[in-house]
């Protein structure tokens, strides 16, 4: 029988590697796995390359993660917010390398990853020190950039409901990469609040297949800064 509940988030990230790219869902605070990321910081792996929206709040998950001296590169299209000072730090300090991306480049090469596309052309960027040396293209007298799928070794998604095949119901904007970065890993590992019973998730709602999700780690509610779940009265 296919079971791909894991016992703990430990036992879900034992064996992420030294030098894995780690795609990381989320944008902002919205569907941040911080458990899967508090896991991966207790499991050790390191010199990580981590692609994430943003880089980091205060210092908790994601910055968390940073300052813990985890990683080595961040692909993000946001690295800098009020409070994204973990970041800044060590970025000016030259112990952080950081690839910026245009935030619709970032998903469609998360995308391109996932349907099995080489490359892709994309007007974003041209012109500017963002397309690199990439070769570029005019295409109906639209200047394009090349550019190029980004694999995962591993993804960490959230979402909020999910079954033991995998299958996967996301809440709102807390799905925002979770889907494309799913199809886009090697291993994909996802936390969900409740765990459905086979077959009683209508397909017309699972927007994540199970064939795209490894372990699934059922955690807690938590109220987040901005509101969140509440508890009842």
């Amino acid at each position: 029988m296919i079971n791909k509940i894991a016992r703990s988030v430990a036992d879900a990230m034992a064996d992420i590697k030294d030098g894995s790219t780690v795609l990381i869902g989320g944008f902002g605070t919205a569907g941040i796995p911080n458990e899967l990321i508090d896991g991966l910081i207790e499991q050790g792996a390191k010199d990580l390359t981590v692609v994430n929206n943003n880089a980091g709040n205060a210092e908790v998950g994601l910055a968390a993660l940073l300052k813990a001296g985890r990683v080595r590169k961040i692909i993000c299209s946001f690295p800098r917010q009020a409070d994204s000072q973990v970041f800044d730090g060590l970025y000016r300090a030259g112990k952080l390398e950081l690839e910026l991306v245009p935030q619709g480049n970032l998903a469609e090469r998360i995308r391109a990853a996932g349907a099995g596309i080489g490359g892709f052309f994309c007007p974003t960027g041209y012109g500017t020190q963002l397309s690199g040396d990439r070769e570029t293209r005019v295409i109906g007298g639209v200047h394009y950039v090349l550019e190029y799928p980004i694999h995962g070794d591993v993804a960490l998604i959230k979402a909020e409901r999910g079954d033991r095949w995998g299958n996967l119901v996301y809440r709102k904007a807390a799905r925002n990469f979770g889907p494309v970065m799913a199809m886009a890993a090697k291993k994909t590992i996802a936390t969900v609040h409740e765990i459905a019973e086979l077959g009683t998730l209508d397909p017309e709602t699972i927007v994540t297949p199970g064939i795209f999700v490894h372990q699934v780690v059922q955690i807690e509610r938590v109220a987040t800064q901005a509101g969140g779940f509440k508890k009842a009265a």
